[in-house]
């Protein structure tokens, strides 16, 4: 009979994810893309909240920003065009106990997958949802999206885009229930990162558009708010982005807004003449639907039988 060694640690010992620990396979975006960004802040704040890579989902529709599951070593899930969203609301709904981040692009979310865009706000679903806008359609080469600036040239409007561009901030804070309401920059890394971690860390929908570059397409659409600071305008406030002193100061022109102002949150995303960032509303008392999709998870196999013959009673003539 083998005696107890004192020194033998029976608990399990602590595990600790380091960044190559989110890295996936080969990244093929064009040097210069903004989508690097994103994926760098990604993995950063996986890693800085030691998200469980078998515990972490990242799901994607179509277009170059939704190639980013195939880029993080953890679940995920390369869908159709514009369906990113109720695939991932059909995830948080079976498990509440993962981590969800929504990658998706202008034409991805804001074209094809507009009616599921607009409901999974309105639902407001624990998800993470990051919109990478650059503009264009890049994948397929250089189309005309939703959001590409009026008179700008492409392979579907050789002579310039006929409307003006859809606004995706405008048109989120304007649907029921949106409760996380946000838009950064690829150029600005500290700005990036600390607006995904507080959407990650938001209870809801958190909807985030990225101003994202594409350089071989729409090179010169954020040129201007990239070269010259004082064309971004930085909403602070202390319900807002955490930001330390040294990035407040990368931006002279800044905003004091309550981000429970609703209404002045509209104001702001209607402006045109400067390029805003920052939290525009946050509401974290908006009714969540996966609250209401998780009751009876815990129920045994004989249960759940049970409650779909009771359910089915009720159409007995």
């Amino acid at each position: 009979m083998f005696e107890l060694n004192d020194d033998w640690d029976l608990e399990p010992k602590s595990r600790v994810c380091l960044l190559e620990d989110y890295a996936g396979s080969e990244v093929r975006w064009c040097p210069g893309c903004g989508d690097h960004a994103v994926l760098s802040a990604v993995q950063r704040l996986a890693r800085d909240k030691q998200l469980a890579p078998e515990k972490t989902v990242v799901v994607s529709g179509i277009g170059c920003s939704s190639r980013f599951p195939h880029y993080m070593s953890t679940y995920g899930f390369h869908g159709l065009h514009g369906r990113a969203l109720p695939v991932a609301c059909g995830i948080r709904s079976r498990r509440p106990d993962l981590d969800i981040f929504v990658v998706t692009g202008d034409g991805d979310c804001c074209a094809i997958g507009t009616a599921h865009w607009i409901h999974a706000i309105r639902y407001n679903m624990d998800l993470t949802i990051l919109l990478l806008d650059n503009n264009i359609y890049g994948l397929t080469k250089n189309q005309t999206s939703p959001t590409t600036p009026f008179g700008w040239r492409s392979q579907t409007h050789p002579r310039g885009s006929f409307f003006a561009s859809l606004n995706p901030i405008a048109v989120t804070l304007g649907i029921q229930n949106a409760s996380f309401v946000a838009q950064t920059i690829d150029w600005c890394p500290p700005h990036l990162y600390a607006t995904i971690r507080a959407a990650h860390e938001h209870k809801g929908a958190s909807f985030v558009r990225i101003f994202q570059r594409c350089p071989h397409f729409t090179e010169d659409v954020f040129a201007q708010a990239r070269e010259d600071p004082g064309r971004v305008l930085l909403m602070t406030h202390a319900q807002g982005i955490p930001l330390d002193a040294a990035v407040l100061k990368m931006f002279p022109n800044r905003a004091g807004h309550d981000p429970s102002n609703l209404a002045e949150a509209r104001e702001l995303a209607c402006r045109e003449d400067v390029c805003t960032i920052g939290l525009f509303y946050r509401n974290p008392g908006g009714s969540r639907y996966d609250e209401v999709t998780a009751q009876g998870l815990g129920k045994t196999p004989g249960e759940k039988l049970a409650a779909i013959e009771m359910a089915l009673d009720g159409f007995m003539v």
